[in-house]
């Protein structure tokens, strides 16, 4: 695996254009996270890119507290996520050699390949729920699944995802979805 910080950013504009995609009468949508509505899940990547900066900064997950729980996309989920990638973008750039995170002290490598993983994997979830196309970038897929290959903590450990199922073919982005529960 490459060092993935390099793929944020478009992976980034890649989420953020599905988000400006949603039609109004499609944010409370299911989506294939269970429980998760559309508008649910940009709330939990505009969580998820709120609270990067500080990790990233290299605060642990306790000096960053609870800030940011509770409601952060209101009336207006479009808003919150680009408020969010404004601010988590540029951290990306200058971030510390080890960040904090709910599996403790990491490499800045491996979360970055983290939420490379989120933001492809939730973006398939986005397009599903919201109707829109549900083509994935090939290198952020390939990159993803070349971690969920390798990392079963990943897919046992915490409960971040769905049991693995069948894919439906050999192609990276069926094999990425089947690895973390997704049905295509």
């Amino acid at each position: 695996m490459s060092d993935a910080r390099r793929l944020i950013s478009a992976a980034m504009d890649r989420f953020g254009a599905r988000v400006h995609a949603v039609s109004a009468d499609r944010w409370s949508s299911p989506t294939p996270c269970a429980e998760w509505s559309v508008r649910d899940l940009v709330a939990h990547m505009v969580f998820e890119h709120r609270w990067a900066p500080h990790v990233l900064a290299g605060e642990a997950m306790d000096e960053v507290g609870e800030r940011y729980d509770g409601d952060l996309v209101g009336d207006d989920p479009v808003r919150g996520w680009d408020e969010a990638a404004r601010l988590s973008r540029p951290a990306w750039c200058d971030s510390a050699a080890q960040v904090h995170t709910s599996f403790g002290w990491l490499a800045v490598e491996e979360y970055a390949v983290q939420m490379l993983v989120d933001l492809t994997v939730h973006e398939w979830d986005l397009a599903r729920g919201a109707g829109l196309h549900e083509h994935l970038d090939p290198e952020a897929v390939e990159e993803a699944l070349a971690y969920i290959s390798s990392d079963p903590i990943m897919l046992t450990g915490p409960g971040l995802f769905a049991s693995v199922v069948e894919p439906r073919s050999d192609d990276p982005q069926d094999r990425l979805l089947a690895l973390v529960g997704r049905r295509p």
